[in-house]
């Protein structure tokens, strides 16, 4: 993969992308209009609260990879910006109108499933169904230039396996591990009767008669536990990233129908 960006690169270049299609009267952007376009609360994950700096700066890097150009007016002395990223005649990318807007997608969204990516492409462009979709993200896979997308594996109660953009430079597939750290498991003892007198009995809640010996408690596989609580955790954050997703499409819509 030769072109590799960092988070701010990501998002002022999908942001370019996706101006250049849906509000092309705008377009080229000034760096104002850049700022409000990658902070935006809706169309993103994750939302963003860049500084002016932080953004011209990642302009400056993206025109150093001849990505972007910049054009200032002499009378106003404003600098706007249009990319080159794709499909012009010295872009390495030459991405048809559904390859470009999942490549839009995935770089201001992160990682999507194609039913995601269908309903998130709105303007940029309308995919007819899940098969379209695949088989756009099929074909990113083996252009000439080298993949530019990868399917992660499916994760735990998901139906559908996610797909993302490789412009971060990582070339695993592997998804990303919980951060929470899994609950220690806390092993079997023994109640101690002193208070009452009686003999000791077993935690596990077994009874056994006097003198006689304890049953071994049976051997528990500390894995096991673990690798549940693992899956507990990966299901609460789909469930959270679902929710987000939504509530991001919800507040898309009411700002549509000028709620």
């Amino acid at each position: 993969m030769a072109v590799v960006l960092d988070e701010v690169e990501q998002r002022v270049l999908g942001c370019l992308l996706e101006k250049a299609v849906i509000t092309p009267e705008q377009y080229p952007l000034t760096l104002n209009s850049l700022v409000n376009a990658c902070n935006q609360k809706s169309s993103r994950a994750p939302v963003m609260q860049l500084e002016p700096g932080q953004v011209q700066a990642g302009l400056r890097r993206l025109e150093d990879m001849h990505l972007i150009r910049s054009d200032e007016n002499f009378k106003s002395r404003v600098e706007k910006f249009t990319h080159r990223f794709c499909n012009t005649p010295f872009s390495d990318y030459q991405f048809d109108p559904a390859q470009y807007a999942a490549v839009t997608v995935l770089l201001l969204r992160g990682p999507r499933t194609p039913g995601e990516i269908r309903a998130n492409s709105g303007r940029l462009h309308t995919f007819a169904d899940n098969d379209e979709v695949e088989a756009t993200l099929a074909s990113l896979v083996s252009i000439e230039k080298g993949p530019v997308v990868t399917q992660l594996p499916r994760a735990p109660g998901r139906r559908d396996a996610e797909w993302r953009h490789l412009f971060d430079g990582r070339e695993t597939d592997a998804p990303a591990a919980p951060t929470t750290e899994a609950p220690t498991t806390t092993s079997s003892s023994t109640v101690n009767p002193a208070s009452s007198g009686g003999p000791a009995i077993p935690a596990t809640g077994v009874s056994t008669s006097i003198g006689a010996p304890a049953p071994a408690a049976a051997a528990v596989d500390p894995g096991v536990e673990i690798t549940a609580a693992d899956d507990l955790t990966q299901r609460v954050a789909d469930l959270e990233a679902q929710v987000s997703r939504l509530a991001q499409q919800l507040a898309a819509l009411q700002a549509e129908l000028g709620m």
